[in-house]
């Protein structure tokens, strides 16, 4: 019984790869929320400055 407790303590494959997949989960959801941002803020842009050129040429 010891054995099996010391080898289960020794061999730390199955939890390490369960930490790299939940932290490349929350990567992965960090960088889609921020592409989700960055998009809306640059949509939001371009709009803004399209309806500026528009008035300002507008006669």
């Amino acid at each position: 019984m010891f054995r099996q407790i010391k080898n289960f303590l020794k061999h730390e494959d199955g939890p390490t790869a369960v930490e790299y997949a939940v932290m490349l989960a929350l990567i992965i959801v960090a960088v889609l929320g921020s592409l989700r941002l960055v998009g809306n803020q640059a949509a939001l842009s371009f709009t803004t400055s399209a309806t500026e050129l528009s008035s300002a040429f507008a006669p």
